[in-house]
């Protein structure tokens, strides 16, 4: 049995979890600064970071706490490399790095998104896999799709050209007033909508497994906002958009409900054809947005494979996703010497791993 500590700071979330088999979280602490952020109508990296360097210490010392065990314990230490804000991995990175040094563990950089995919096997009672699987992660910052045919083997297939699928929910949330993050509301707005009154689009790419949002929160922008002219404009606030001004006729239940069918309906789309082409035998959802129940319904009404997606508390950034995938990579002998730097970009894929 492996037991491995998981770190997590890859954004706006201090996270660590203590984990088992890759299967099993002890302990999964996550301390959230969304009330920091919620101001800025988005995550500002330099209070993100001052956060992080606050808070990991104690974050991590529950974590062990909870699970009851203790360094010795451990098999390793993993955390999260990137991609992500450079900020917020060096505190993450560091702290990880003196653990390892001062308690003679080994060290694993994972990437954050490796992270995502392996938060699926963290479900109690989870099947046996039998590759290869579509993944599909889709957050604020990422709208990947993986094709999966093993333990760390992956070929990337497409994702978004401009937008991910969870910063085009932050930035059509503000639009329409909601609260930050976008997702949450607007998928709480929708429950009350006619996804039928509006029309948007859904754009076609020019590969057949990619995505596309910037167009579609444009048509949203165009469809629901008059321009502010003249000297009495609201002033725009320090690190967030200026906010257009509704049309009066709008009702944001309908757009929030014709919003969401649109992005749901690309993402189900491309995730089935990717699945159908390349003879998967499940589809997997991963991230932030994975916790939409549109996408979770329309990917199992439209798709004849079996669709594993994360529980709710783990479809976010938590470190237990990091220990989890961290067990798979221990497993095969890797190893990071405490000289590795952060990434604020690194896409998943065959070669994810290699110097």
């Amino acid at each position: 049995m492996t037991t491995i500590l998981g770190i997590e700071t890859s954004c706006d979330d201090t996270a660590a979890a203590v984990v088992s088999d890759g299967r099993v979280a002890h302990s999964n602490v996550v301390s959230s600064q969304l009330d920091l952020h919620a101001q800025f109508g988005g995550v500002f990296p330099e209070v993100a970071s001052r956060a992080h360097a606050e808070s990991i210490s104690a974050v991590v010392n529950r974590a062990m706490d909870e699970a009851d065990v203790c360094y010795q314990q451990l098999d390793a230490i993993a955390v999260t490399q990137g991609p992500g804000l450079i900020g917020s991995l060096l505190v993450g990175i560091n702290f990880a790095k003196g653990l390892a040094l001062a308690t003679d563990k080994p060290l694993l950089g994972i990437n954050h998104l490796e992270g995502h995919v392996y938060s699926l096997l963290l479900e109690p009672n989870n099947a046996d896999i039998h590759f290869p699987v579509v993944v599909l992660i889709a957050s604020g910052g990422h709208s990947e799709l993986l094709l999966m045919t093993g333990h760390g083997e992956y070929r990337r297939l497409g994702g978004t050209i401009d937008d991910a699928a969870g910063e085009a929910f932050d930035k059509v949330g503000r639009t329409l007033g909601l609260p930050f993050p976008g997702g949450p509301a607007i998928e709480r707005a929708a429950r009350n909508g006619d996804a039928t009154a509006y029309s948007f689009p859904i754009a076609q790419t020019g590969s057949p497994y990619d995505f596309s949002f910037s167009g579609l929160k444009t048509a949203v922008l165009r469809q629901v906002t008059v321009q502010p002219t003249g000297p009495g404009q609201r002033k725009r606030r320090r690190g967030a958009e200026k906010r257009a001004q509704l049309r009066y006729d709008i009702d944001i239940a309908d757009v929030a409900a014709a919003f969401q069918g649109a992005v749901t309906e690309a993402l189900t789309r491309v995730t089935i054809r990717a699945a159908r082409q390349f003879h998967c035998t499940e589809i997997w959802l991963s991230g932030g947005v994975s916790a939409n129940q549109m996408l979770r319904h329309k990917m199992r009404e439209e798709s004849r494979l079996p669709v594993r997606y994360p529980p709710l508390a783990l479809c976010t950034d938590n470190a237990a996703m990091i220990a989890a995938a961290a067990h798979y990579r221990f497993l095969a002998g890797q190893r990071s010497g405490l000289d590795f730097e952060a990434r604020s970009s690194w896409r998943l894929s065959g070669e994810t791993y290699a110097e």
